[in-house]
């Protein structure tokens, strides 16, 4: 039953960020990356995984360009098989092709393949979030499978539009938490769980 109405919230979200004009959701998607810049996390960051948009998710072009700006080194998700990703970073910004679900991902023979351990903050992507910074992907699981091999201090984080908030997600057990979630408006922080992968008070 559960899964059932994860995934009626899912397209609930997905529908309410997708009817978002495209100059709005631009707009929204510059004021996100401000608070993205504008956080210790980020600042801290050597190494950052994040994601290249489809369709309606939030963009992280600007992020891009003022990352590499401050020096930090970017990787990006290539989905390696139906269950599994791995992180690259490019040999530039122009080393990408389209591969799963039309993502665009790094050539993998133009790339360097780094280690989980070496990323020190995490940008996912979002169809769902919630004040406990819960977040709901596209159902695949990549992100989940892959975000316990990181090191426990490294930072997980979502970025989403507003609309696309829920009351409560309906979390399972292999469900990843995030340390934090990023909108338009605030920076949403899951509160400390002892024994939970955040090193964040």
């Amino acid at each position: 039953m559960s899964m059932l109405l994860n995934q009626l919230l899912r397209e609930e979200k997905i529908y309410a960020r997708d009817s978002l004009a495209e100059e709005q959701r631009k707009a929204l998607s510059a004021d996100i990356v401000k608070n993205i810049l504008a956080s210790s996390e980020y600042q801290a960051a050597d190494t950052i995984l994040l994601y290249r948009a489809i369709r309606g998710e939030v963009s992280l072009s600007i992020l891009e360009y003022e990352a590499r700006a401050d020096g930090k080194r970017l990787a990006y998700p290539l989905c390696i098989n139906d269950t599994e990703m791995a992180a690259l970073v490019p040999e530039d910004s122009t080393t990408f092709k389209k591969g799963h679900f039309g993502i665009e991902e790094p050539i993998l023979e133009k790339s360097l393949m780094i280690s989980p351990e070496e990323i020190d903050m995490v940008i996912c992507p979002c169809s769902v979030f919630d004040r406990d910074c819960h977040r709901m992907g596209m159902g695949a699981g990549y992100y989940d499978r892959y975000l316990p091999q990181c090191r426990r201090d490294a930072c997980i984080a979502a970025v989403a539009f507003e609309v696309q908030k829920a009351d409560h997600i309906p979390a399972n057990p292999w469900d990843y938490p995030m340390d934090m979630v990023f909108t338009e408006r605030q920076i949403c922080r899951r509160k400390f769980l002892s024994g939970a992968h955040s090193a964040e008070p």
